[in-house]
């Protein structure tokens, strides 16, 4: 294993670093993290550098002493899935499996600043979920006891309530009434591009080799089947444990070992309006519609809604779920009318057969799996980190990700979150 670097005078950001830069013209502050050259040989090599990816390498060095690695990004740091969502992180899930997982993760997010001695702006400001009709309300009301049962905060609000919190709702002309909802104040928001680069200084102090514009291209494999390492953009690595950990981008670099995943791949815009003055302290979420809505720092609304409906890689959507979103934006809230979009962007989702993740080892042997997030893949950053570097160092499963074997599917214990079958696109 190599060694960490030691740190330099000003790698750790605080208050009387900025004033000592200050007094000498911020001359000694260096790269957030190096660009070196890819070794010949690593430990292990995570291929993908989101924010999973990146959180996967900081914990491998971190909590277990391994910094040997090499983490594979196609790109830039930030330019994919990892800076393409719409920053939402929680945990108020229903299946217990779910609700355990997400809940370590929504924890390692309100310690996660202090950690990586690193500005991420969480912003703890609660998601509201609306309820329309006497059938959302039960489901909610199930949903808050089962997290209620597991010591996780959860409320319900009636419509007087949300009237005084969220008055710009439309409430009295709606075509969908607004019952209640079901609340979770401990949830928020993060910003997405610090978490990928916070992550990426940390693993890069512990000596992790972060190398990006390096496409994997081949994954070598020897006589006996084990993986031996990859072909890459910028040439041959050898490692004895390659982990995947790329999105939408998971089912083809499998295929590279021969593997067929069960997993599809599809585009999920998002959009940003205008900036106005603070009104949208929250999340808010639509019950008649999938739509989702909350106020970044700088006063735009950031809000999206469905898959586009068909299997794609790329990173771009179509008009017609603009049009589906921006009819449920003045379903809820007539006012959002008056703002102009200024841009879209789409992120490629890896969505599994059961709308629940894959941690686990697959059937050739060294070769890793952390994919089929759907929507779900920002919020589970760190608890995904842990995880699956707890997989690369000990070989067996994190007891939290215990239930997202990727043999599930042929066994029948699925994790059907939303309860709508084996339909990836549904989920």
């Amino acid at each position: 294993m190599s060694l960490a670097r030691s740190p330099a005078p000003t790698d750790r950001y605080s208050v009387a670093a900025l004033l000592r830069e200050a007094l000498r013209g911020h001359t000694g502050w260096r790269p957030a993290w190096r660009a070196p050259e890819p070794r010949k040989r690593y430990d292990a090599i995570i291929v993908g550098g989101g924010g999973h990816g990146l959180a996967t390498a900081y914990y491998l060095a971190k909590t277990h002493g391994i910094n040997n690695v090499a983490v594979l990004e196609r790109g830039w740091i930030g330019g994919g899935n990892v800076g393409r969502n719409t920053t939402v992180v929680r945990s108020n899930y229903l299946l217990p499996a779910n609700i355990a997982f997400y809940e370590y993760s929504l924890k390692l997010w309100e310690g996660l600043e202090r950690e990586l001695n690193y500005n991420v702006m969480v912003s703890q400001r609660g998601i509201v979920n609306l309820f329309h009709d006497d059938g959302q309300r039960d489901a909610a009301i199930r949903r808050g006891n089962a997290l209620r049962a597991r010591d996780i905060d959860s409320e319900l609000w009636n419509a007087a309530q949300l009237r005084r919190r969220i008055p710009i709702l439309n409430f009295d002309a709606a075509r969908f009434p607004i019952l209640g909802a079901l609340v979770q104040p401990r949830a928020g928001t993060v910003r997405h591009d610090a978490v990928a680069w916070g992550y990426a200084r940390a693993a890069d102090r512990l000596g992790v080799d972060i190398i990006q514009e390096c496409d994997v291209t081949a994954i070598r494999r020897s006589n006996a089947g084990d993986v031996t390492g990859v072909d890459t953009s910028r040439g041959a690595i050898d490692a004895p444990v390659i982990a995947l950990s790329c999105a939408g981008n998971s089912s083809r670099v499998a295929a590279l070992a021969g593997l067929r995943l069960p997993i599809e791949t599809h585009v999920l815009q998002a959009f940003v309006t205008e900036g106005i003055k603070p009104f949208l302290d929250t999340v808010v979420s639509f019950g008649a519609g999938h739509f989702y809505i909350s106020q970044s720092d700088k006063g735009g609304l950031v809000f999206g809604g469905d898959l586009d409906g068909y299997n794609s890689y790329a990173q771009r959507g179509g008009m017609p779920i603009v049009e589906r979103v921006a009819e449920c934006a003045m379903a809820l809230m007539p006012a959002a009318g008056r703002l102009r979009i200024l841009r879209a962007w789409g992120g490629r989702m890896d969505m599994s057969m059961d709308g629940s993740p894959i941690i686990d080892k697959t059937p050739v042997p060294g070769l890793l799996l952390n994919a089929g997030w759907c929507y779900g893949g920002f919020k589970a950053t760190p608890a995904a980190g842990v995880c699956l570097a707890h997989l690369i160092a000990t070989g067996g499963s994190h007891p939290l990700a215990a239930a997202y074997r990727l043999d599930r599917f042929a066994t029948g214990r699925l994790l059907d979150e939303e309860a709508t079958g084996p339909l990836p696109g549904a989920h």
